[in-house]
């Protein structure tokens, strides 16, 4: 079955909007944890508008599932991921200003820069994956710089599925296929919802992980976060 990991950098962001400490972020990752999810992902950015650096380490201690820390691989993030060794570390390539990830890793052009990376992640007993678009030649390169799983960049599958082409999801599942041929575990996020999860995970061979935050926490101010999360978890149980 595949995992539910839940980004809580949106609760940051509403913290941090008043300078307080409500919501409570770790109370909430561990609600989450306790409501079923089975993994907390993060995603610092140098500004810290909504993760900070120190929330980073204030988890270490508090997640008692998957703790997966995602991020541009620049010195503090390295230096950061190194200190606290979470369950997985997946590599984005955003730059200082992104207001959200919003493309893959070019696995052929950084492919000897990923491996230096992977490799001292790796030495430290932290499973890496990359952040890749869904293209074949992606995959194979992503397969070249060693890492342990790749994350699909689902945006395409989210836009073009609320347009009704449910065909957007064939590049995927090719994509998931030959990741899975090569070795490599296959995890996937961004804009994933409840509306497109049900299609997305039924339809993607091998999908280790899913990560979703953005759409599940504004979901949340509807349905309730401990009813969001086991929807998401209902929608992906294999039949």
């Amino acid at each position: 079955m595949t995992k539910l990991s839940v980004n809580i950098n949106k609760i940051a962001t509403l913290r941090n909007s008043r300078g307080g400490n409500t919501p409570d972020l770790l109370k909430v990752a561990s609600d989450i944890e306790g409501f079923g999810g089975e993994g907390i992902t993060i995603h610092p950015r140098p500004d810290e508008r909504h993760i900070r650096y120190q929330d980073a380490y204030d988890l270490k201690n508090l997640v008692s599932t998957e703790y997966n820390i995602e991020g541009n691989p620049i010195e503090q993030f390295k230096k950061m991921v190194l200190e606290i060794k979470p369950t997985q570390v997946t590599l984005v390539p955003d730059g200082d200003d992104n207001i959200t990830s919003d493309a893959g890793w070019d696995t052929v052009k950084h492919q000897e820069y990923l491996k230096e990376i992977i490799a001292e992640f790796k030495a430290q007993g932290i499973r890496t994956s990359i952040f890749v678009d869904p293209v074949l030649e992606m995959i194979e390169g992503a397969a070249a710089t060693g890492t342990d799983r790749i994350e699909l960049y689902t945006e395409e599958f989210a836009v073009e599925y609320s347009k009704g082409n449910k065909d957007a999801i064939k590049p995927y599942a090719a994509c998931a296929q030959l990741a899975h041929e090569l070795g490599m575990g296959v995890n996937a996020g961004h804009d994933l919802s409840l509306e497109n999860i049900e299609f997305f995970a039924k339809n993607i061979p091998h999908l280790a992980e899913v990560s979703i935050g953005h759409a599940l926490i504004s979901e949340s101010l509807y349905l309730g976060l401990e009813n969001v999360v086991n929807m998401y978890k209902n929608k992906m149980k294999s039949e």
